[in-house]
């Protein structure tokens, strides 16, 4: 099923009102920030999740056993909010790697949570197999065309909000956020993924021309460590001739810490990805090039942060 720039408007039409629209913060005459990390719980998931549930909500499909996902974190949070605002339970699987602090906010918002395996992929497992025994509706973090177009709703907020850009920077996990917003703006901003070296799930699928397991891990592989992309996502980043730019380690940890500093952004590592890209050069705008980094997630130990 392909996601449309009309499945994204009726995204944004059904979760009014239940997310919140983000600031863009123009940090330099060529450079903003889209500051997703102030969306409810952390990071621009819920947009997705109200999708899907609302969607459900709507065919009579989301009933009293809820919904199961499986996380990283950020989208089990998303998940487990959505369902506690409308009303039903939420059963979220997260790897056994999962921050400590992910863990203990999603227990706040009232979720059942079941740590298994120690990546992403596994915790999927276990929840699939979950919402097959329980029938409870399942949450994907980043394949399903309803969460697809809610992360898209973000590229709307930017054609309504600035008055021109050139490119958009997105970080890459699984896919949901950069096919949505790569839908979103078509033909009118490029829109470029940026991954960290050691989880370069989209590089790695673009070489090879389909979907294919990757080898992940990494500071940012909590919230960046799909180990494989999402195909609705493929189809739109091939589409828009979406490219991968790849960051190193140590640069997202400067960036991140750069973030904090420069701007007092709090931000996990994979948010800070797209910062990094334009510290280290890893992606060079052209002179005059108006580039917008979507800072994407906040949930993190502030500990780390120096």
């Amino acid at each position: 099923m392909t996601v449309t720039p009309a499945d994204i408007q009726l995204a944004a039409d059904r979760i009014a009102g239940r997310v919140r629209r983000t600031p863009v913060l123009r940090v330099s005459p060529t450079l903003t920030f889209k500051l997703e990390l102030v969306q409810h719980v952390g990071s621009f998931k819920p947009r997705g999740a109200f999708n899907r549930l609302l969607v459900a909500k709507e065919q009579g499909a989301l009933t009293g056993q809820g919904i199961v996902t499986a996380s990283g974190g950020n989208a089990g949070l998303a998940g487990a909010y959505a369902a506690r605002e409308l009303g039903v339970p939420a059963r979220i699987f997260v790897p056994t790697t999962a921050p400590a602090a992910k863990v203990a906010r999603l227990r706040t918002l009232d979720a059942d949570v079941v740590q298994v395996g120690n990546e992403y992929a596994e915790a999927y497992e276990a929840a699939v197999a979950e919402a097959g025994k329980s029938g409870a509706l399942l949450l994907h973090a980043y394949d399903q065309p309803e969460v697809v177009a809610g992360q898209g709703t973000i590229g709307l907020e930017l054609l309504e909000d600035l008055e021109d850009f050139d490119t958009v920077l997105v970080a890459v996990g699984g896919g949901g956020l950069i096919g949505g917003i790569a839908t979103a703006l078509g033909d009118r901003a490029q829109v470029v993924g940026i991954e960290p070296e050691l989880a370069p799930t989209l590089a790695k699928t673009l070489d090879a021309g389909e979907l294919i397991d990757v080898a992940v891990g990494g500071v940012a592989a909590d919230s960046l460590g799909a180990r494989r992309f999402g195909a609705l996502a493929l189809e739109a980043v091939q589409a828009n001739k979406v490219e991968s730019v790849l960051v190193t380690e140590e640069s997202i940890v400067a960036a991140r810490n750069e973030l904090w500093r420069e701007y007092q952004l709090a931000v996990e590592h994979g948010a800070a990805v797209t910062y990094a890209a334009l510290q280290t050069g890893a992606y060079q705008p052209a002179e005059g090039e108006h580039v917008v980094a979507v800072i994407c997630g906040a949930n993190t130990d502030l500990s780390t942060i120096s």
